[in-house]
């Protein structure tokens, strides 16, 4: 892992698919990817949704990598022909696309002849010029890193084990903290004070989610800051106005 940053570190994560969008596969990698970047420090702020159409992964795609430390892609690197991402790729970043010799030689091995390397498996091995291969330890077939452009598989375990591969490579930021309070409160008897609370700690986060047990409404807050001194002195408040609450009942 590359040393951590006080600076953030932001990611955005293009899904690319009909396949998602019609409903047909549920999505399983944003969560995944969510998840993950958060415990490596690694802030995920925006994900795009896409259709396998050239024009609209190009435009995701340029549009994320302008703004974000690092773009995510999932998605359409396979071997059939509506598998368009390597070549949108390609496009969004002005560069000219071919079987690449290292992504062959994979691939050669893996299937253990060339005969074995039908024209459909070697459109796997296309990559832009400029790429730099991304280990795929499931089936083989090598995802990609452009720039800050990171391009990996739809199925779960192949994009898994390539985030996996790719994690050691990435700048993290400092790590979220948060603490978890509960209050056997309605959410509305504590909104006026976590307003006020999160106004006079902006470094800091505070969500509120209320929940509803058996007719009995009680809320969670979650405090999240960057800062243990911050997120500490944010949470202590928040504890206070859940029993000065709690005192009124």
């Amino acid at each position: 892992m590359a040393d951590a940053s006080q600076e953030p570190v932001t990611a955005g994560f293009v899904v690319i698919g009909d396949e998602i969008l019609s409903g047909r596969t549920k999505d399983k990698n944003i969560g995944f990817l969510a998840e993950y970047l958060t415990a490596l420090g690694v802030d995920l702020v925006e994900v795009r949704i896409v259709p396998d159409v050239r024009e609209r992964i190009v435009e995701a795609v340029n549009a994320l990598r302008a703004q974000y430390t690092y773009v995510f892609t999932s998605g359409g690197i396979g071997p059939t022909h509506d598998d368009i991402t390597a070549d949108s790729i390609a496009a969004a970043f002005g560069v000219s696309i071919d079987v690449d010799p290292r992504a062959r030689a994979i691939l050669e091995e893996h299937y253990g002849s060339p005969e074995l390397l039908t024209p459909a498996r070697l459109r796997m091995a296309r990559i832009p010029a400029g790429a730099d291969l991304i280990e795929n330890a499931v089936s083989k077939a090598p995802g990609f890193r452009l720039e800050n452009v990171h391009v990996m598989a739809g199925v779960p375990s192949i994009m898994q084990a390539m985030v996996d591969a790719i994690a050691p490579t990435l700048k993290t930021g400092a790590k979220m903290l948060s603490r978890t309070l509960d209050a056997d409160l309605p959410e509305s008897r504590l909104a006026e004070q976590l307003g006020r609370i999160q106004d006079a700690n902006p470094q800091t986060l505070i969500g509120s989610y209320p929940r509803s047990t058996d007719g009995r409404f009680t809320t969670q807050i979650v405090v999240r800051s960057r800062s243990e001194h911050d997120l500490n002195t944010a949470a202590d408040a928040v504890v206070t106005a859940i029993r000065e609450a709690q005192a009124r009942t």
